[in-house]
This record gives C-alpha cells, structure tokens and sequence, in this order.
C-alpha cells in the first residue's frame, strides 16, 4: 500500500514540474513582449460556467475528474457519466459570492453498463429585481430589471472497454439583464480510464468548446443626434454595437488513487490539473476518509500554484445510502474559504431509483 501511496505522489510531483517547466519558455522572453505582467481574467462571458458542481466535488477541492461517477459527472467529467448504476437524481444548492445563487439539477439515465443518457440544467441567479437608475434618475426610473445566467445540456456516454469511457455534452448558454441577451452552443468532451492497479483512476475533459457571446436587445437602440448644436436630424435611432466574448475554455486532467485499509473504510486521494483560457494554470487537490461506506469526510485546497487566487482550504461531509434496503440516498456539505471575500457554502441532495 506504501508503495502505491509513493507512485501517486510521484506521479502529482511529475505533472507540477512538468506545468512548470512548460511555463519557463514563455517567462524567459516575457521582457521582450510586455512592460507589464499581462492576464487574462475577465475576457470571457459565462463566468457562472466556472462554478464547481457537487457538494461532494467542492469538499474535495475540485479535484475530480478522475473521480466523476455520480450526477455531478455532467459537469466534471462527462466520461465517468456510465459509472451510475441506476436512474439518479441530484440537486445542488449553492450560497454563492454577493448575494447571488448558484444552482444545477442533473438527471441520469443508465440504459445499459455500457451506455447513459444525462440531462442537466446550472444556474446563477442575482437575486431580486432591482430599481433601473440613471445619472439623470439616481433614485430610480420607476423601471425594474434583473439578471440571469442559465446553461442547458444533454449528455452521452459510452463504456468501449471494462476500463475506458468517453461522453459528450451538447449545451445551450445564455445571459439576461434587463433587455438584453447573449446566447451560444457550446460541447464538452471527457474521458475515463480505469488502470490495472486497482482503485487507481485517469480522467481528462474539455469544457465550454463554443461561440463566443455579444450581448443583443432593444435597450441598445438610442436616440442619437449627430449635431446636437445645429438641427440636422431629430435624434435618429442608432444602434450600439456590443463586442463578442468567448466562453471559458477549461482543460482539466486528473488522477485519482482509492484504497481500503479494513473493510468498508478507506480513503480517496485525488489531483487535477486546470488549464482555463482566462487564466493561469493551477492544481486542486483532496482527500476524503470513508467510514463504513455511510459517513464521508473530505478536505482539499482549490488553485495551487496560483498567486492571486482567494481560493483555498475546502471542507466536506457526505452521508451516503442511510436507507440503503428502499433508496440511494446521500446528502454531502461543502465549505469552500474564499479568502477576503469570505466563504461560501455548497449543499447536494443525490437520489437513485
């Protein structure tokens, strides 16, 4: 067992050299290039497609794509999506940062132990409507808007070996405020593999491979007087041209290692690797400790090797299958610190018929 745990270890070792090695290049002729340190973040829309799903996931850091087996599959790792035995239901609730929402719904439906089709539906909602203030109406304009972040997806996956599987995610993303709105159609593509040392997992997925959004709606059209000084025209209507965005492109690759240690207890220790578009690479890492295949306790730590992340130690319970003769049931918890932002709070209810 030792010497697994030391293979692992090497293993997380290797891929973190090798992240930052790949780098070296790029920081060597980085003077030559810019006289400032220069990033991405914030160039891309959907933003809300970053949030992690699952309860479960969070308490582990995010380190789960090796991992993916249940619902939260849909959004981790669509390969792991065949691991579900049965028909399975879940329901993620998410206190996400300002007052704002986060919520995903999963639906998945084994055919065979080869093939299962997934459903998914993620949101983030700001909350209640507001009051519409202008410079000229600081109190407000009588008008009231809101805002909505949504992303519907459908899923496949297939099992080609005992030990390999892939699935795809076909998605549709859109964004509201007030009038107006950004839309766009976007795949996801994972994979599983299962290695021949036991307990041992490979997974890799692509997420958010799309069109890039512009956000369209009647409020763009203004009135517009090209000489505001001499009469020409009576304010013809103009419309304002918005620019596109892409959306978050995630590449993520994870190992996962599952040992017991006595019977029906054990641990779970798992790596990612992350690559966003919008942003530097970094790992996540976690570890859960199982009693008795009914009480899960999880702990991890979220962007690694990432300087100016506020992310960081994440907490996690789960309690699974307490009526295990009627239902799959189980209920996780997750604590995620964000630093001086605070901290958030993620909760999960799965269901297996």
């Amino acid at each position: 067992m030792l010497k697994y745990l030391l293979q692992f270890t090497a293993i997380i070792i290797l891929i973190s050299a090798g992240s930052v090695f790949a780098q070296a290049g790029e920081e060597d002729f980085a003077d030559l290039n810019y006289s400032s340190d220069v990033t991405k973040t914030g160039t891309s829309a959907a933003s809300f497609l970053e949030i992690g799903v699952g309860a479960k996931a969070k308490g582990l850091g995010g380190a789960f794509t090796a991992l993916a087996s249940d619902v939260s599959a849909l959004y981790w790792n669509p390969g792991g999506l065949v691991n579900t035995e049965n028909v399975s239901f879940s329901i993620n609730h998410s206190e996400w940062l300002a007052d704002t929402k986060s919520q995903f719904f999963g639906l998945v439906f084994p055919f065979s132990d080869r093939v299962a089709l997934g459903f998914s539906f993620n949101t983030l909602n700001y909350g209640d409507m507001r009051p519409v203030r202008t410079i000229a109406q600081p109190e407000g304009t009588g008008e009231f808007y809101d805002a909505l972040d949504l992303a519907v997806g459908a899923t496949f996956a297939m099992r080609v070996t005992d030990r390999f599987s892939f699935g795809i995610t076909g998605k549709y993303i859109s964004q509201k405020i007030w009038h107006e709105t950004a839309s766009a159609l976007a795949l996801d593509v994972g994979v599983l593999y299962k290695t021949q040392l036991e307990g041992f997992n490979i997974g890799t997925s692509i997420s958010n491979f799309g069109s890039d959004m512009k956000m369209e709606g009647r409020d763009l059209v203004r009135a517009y007087d090209a000489d505001d000084k001499n009469y020409s025209n009576d304010k013809l209507n103009v419309l304002l041209k918005t620019d596109e965005f892409p959306l978050p492109l995630i590449f993520r690759f994870g190992l996962s290692y599952e040992f017991e240690f006595i019977e029906d207890n054990g641990f779970t220790v798992a790596a990612d690797l992350v690559h966003p578009s919008n942003n530097n690479i970094y790992a996540n890492t976690g570890i859960e400790y199982n009693f008795q295949n009914l009480l899960k306790l999880r702990a991890g730590y979220e962007t690694l090797f990432h300087d100016n992340s506020e992310q960081g130690l994440t907490l996690g319970v789960g309690i699974d299958n307490p009526f295990a003769n009627t239902l799959d049931f189980s209920l996780d918890y997750a604590y995620v610190d964000w630093g001086r932002l605070g901290y958030i709070q993620q909760f999960s209810i799965d269901l297996g018929f």
